[in-house]
């Protein structure tokens, strides 16, 4: 637990890193606890809230993080609030657990079989990689079943989960059916594979998409190469990492044709929940396959096209490289500043035909283009009239929401330390957010854009997560089109300003806000979090119509619409719930859709409430227990693989011996794998 007591006015809220891992209730037969409420809760909220955090990882007691690493990598939390009772609101946590949990769990005090934390990811060299499933979630409904609900991470499949007890049911799509980035070389009971935490439903033709790409390490470290395996030697004969640890390392970048894939890769499935995925190959027009950069956290659909977006977040396999031994400090930052890799100011987008996922075709022609200033969410309107495709995009200017607070990161204000409880809290971003409207006419080979993008310099600083009416209360089904979008934005923090993000984008291409500037309004604490709706309805009417600015010492994060049971069905006839960091404690906000500027109605919050930094939400109207019979099997002996792995480690690792591999092999045994 944080001690919360000493906020100052403006300083970021020490609640917003501090989560437990206490599940409530504890058990299926205690009754939910109902919430405290602050105000008065509206007698025509309906449905339940899905909300997921990252709240720290096997082993530890949740957040913050006490070996400094970011708190992105934490086991996710779900948390369902309830308001399917008159003048109450109850609510049930649960971590999810997926088998690779049960494998973290059994190892966590092993020498050699445990996971750890490498920046985002939690990797493991004997059983591979954790599946944290801690971003958001998909709702499904098809023709004659309950609605379905998924939970999805960037760095794993996507897995079913009940709505009612919140276990989980089954990964969706066998492993088999998905693309590792590593080789068969390696044999990874767990293997690296990467999707996009944001996979689509469309509920007309009840079909679901998502991707599975990876990216070669090939050209990673270039001239590089031979500086960070000076830097890993040196460690090792410093014994400042563990030799096979080092080793292990060098073989990966040594022999990278021989442990990963020799080339990017883009597939795009199709899943129908039922049966095994429809897999296609995407390639530009001039046959090469298409190469992801950065990751696809999001990606987005319309009536006749499905849109990537080479998304400004980065994750992968190459953590592994960038963080390879966290707990050395000295190498970690070496290693830092050797690997940084500022990420792209432009947006690539590729623009996918639906009309061409014919089934047994294995490749698909994108379209490719490109949009100044990156991005990390996006959302498209469904109807694409005469080819033209709309897109609403929040730009995170000079933000890069990969990188962490590290324990020897420096304040860029003189005799200012940063907090050390906020080790593992995003750093700030460094200039001002844009919201932009895109409609892409790709009627021919050459699409052309009319864009509208603006700024507020009040409520766009740090543009993060977004809430719409994603489902007609009358029909369930899509909008037609986004009239009204409501975003929050992070705020300006001096806390959270660093000497490194400070030069990472001391050249940033499409500055709005002098850098210098933006460091002064930091420490001024002059740019709250806000929560702001966007009228999106035409580029002419585009305009920030109604917002609320949050009080200078909170946080607001994780905005979810949630329908008003009775009335007109408008995109502003609801109530837009949000998670709210205090210096107390974390609360949900409840807001009128229809009327932001008045502020909460009313607050929510629990004793036994404490989520952290949460992420993406969700809401259904009603729950009902689990019952598609899609199960799928992996048939995969967990023991035969680590076995493997040691016999791959025997023959490919020097320093791992004869005496290594038997003492690991009674270990397994031992701990009845």
């Amino acid at each position: 637990m944080v001690d919360k007591s000493n906020n100052q006015s403006c300083s970021v809220p020490y609640s917003i890193i501090d989560a437990t891992r206490k599940e409530v209730p504890e058990n299926d037969n205690e009754p939910l606890k109902k919430m405290q409420i602050d105000g008065e809760l509206p007698h025509d909220l309906q449905g339940h809230v899905f909300i997921v955090a990252p709240v720290g990882t096997v082993g530890s007691e949740g957040l913050p993080p006490q070996d400094g690493n970011t708190y992105l990598n934490g086991d996710g939390m779900i948390c369902r609030l309830d308001f399917d009772r008159k003048d109450e609101v109850t609510f049930k946590t649960e971590i999810v657990k997926p088998e690779d949990y049960e494998a973290d769990q059994k190892t966590v005090g092993s020498e050699y079989l445990k996971f750890r934390n490498h920046g985002i990811i939690r990797f493991s060299i004997f059983q591979g990689l954790r599946n944290e499933l801690n971003t958001a979630f998909l709702p499904m409904k098809f023709s004659g079943q309950n609605e379905r609900l998924l939970i999805t991470y960037d760095a794993g499949r996507p897995y079913e989960i009940d709505p009612v007890t919140l276990n989980v049911v089954t990964p969706v799509g066998e492993i088999a059916e998905w693309q590792s980035v590593t080789k068969e070389t390696v044999p990874f009971r767990f293997p690296p594979i990467f999707s996009t935490a944001h996979p689509v439903f469309d509920t007309h033709t009840q079909q679901m998409f998502t991707v599975n790409y990876g990216r070669s390490l090939n050209n990673l470290l270039g001239e590089k190469k031979n500086d960070y395996i000076t830097l890993l030697r040196d460690s090792k004969n410093r014994e400042l990492i563990q030799p096979e640890y080092a080793e292990f390392l060098e073989l990966l970048i040594n022999d990278l044709s021989g442990v990963f894939i020799n080339d990017d890769f883009v597939h795009l499935l199709y899943w129908d929940g039922e049966s095994r995925f429809q897999k296609w190959k995407l390639i530009e027009p001039d046959n090469t396959p298409v190469s992801i950069k950065q990751t696809l956290h999001q990606i987005g659909i319309t009536e006749d096209y499905i849109i990537l977006i080479d998304t400004s977040f980065t994750t992968g396999i190459g953590q592994i490289i960038n963080n390879p031994w966290p707990a050395n400090l000295d190498l970690a930052k070496k290693i830092r500043e050797l690997l940084q890799n500022t990420p792209s100011p432009d947006s690539i987008v590729y623009v996918i035909p639906r009309e061409q996922l014919k089934e047994g075709e294995e490749s698909v022609v994108v379209q490719k283009l490109t949009i100044p200033r990156e991005a990390c969410h996006f959302l498209a309107d469904y109807k694409n009239p005469e080819h033209k495709i709309t897109l609403h995009i929040a730009h995170i200017s000079a933000w890069n929401v990969s990188e962490w607070i590290r324990s020897y990161d420096q304040s860029p204000y003189a005799g200012y330390q940063i907090p050390q409880q906020l080790h593992g809290m995003q750093q700030c971003e460094t200039d001002v957010s844009w919201m932009g409207r895109y409609v892409i006419d790709v009627s021919s080979q050459q699409p052309t854009i009319d864009k509208k993008v603006i700024y507020d310099d009040t409520c766009t600083w740090g543009a993060g997560l977004f809430a719409y009416l994603d489902r007609l209360p009358s029909s369930d089904q899509i909008p037609e089109k986004l009239d009204n979008i409501y975003w929050v934005s992070f705020g300006l923090w001096k806390d959270l300003m660093t000497q490194f993000i400070s030069q990472m984008y001391k050249q940033y291409p499409y500055r709005t806000i002098p850098l210098e500037k933006v460091i002064e309004l930091a420490e001024s604490c002059a740019k709250p979090s806000c929560l702001y709706r966007l009228n999106t309805a035409s580029n002419e009417a585009m305009e920030i119509a109604d917002h609320f600015s949050f009080p200078s010492n909170h946080i607001a994060l994780s905005p979810q619409f949630v329908p008003r049971s009775g009335g007109e069905e408008s995109s502003t006839n609801g109530y837009i719930l949000c998670t709210v960091s205090t210096p107390k404690r974390n609360e949900i906000w409840i807001l009128d859709a229809a009327n932001l500027k008045q502020g909460p109605l009313c607050k929510l919050h629990h004793p036994e409430l404490n989520f952290g930094f949460s992420l993406h939400t969700t809401w259904l109207k009603n729950i009902n227990s689990h019952e598609a019979s899609y199960q799928a099997e992996d048939n995969i002996k967990w023991k035969s693989y680590v076995k493997k792995m040691l016999d791959f480690m025997e023959e490919n690792l020097s320093s791992f011996t004869q005496k290594k591999k038997i003492d690991i092999t009674t270990e397994i045994d031992v701990l009845n794998l």
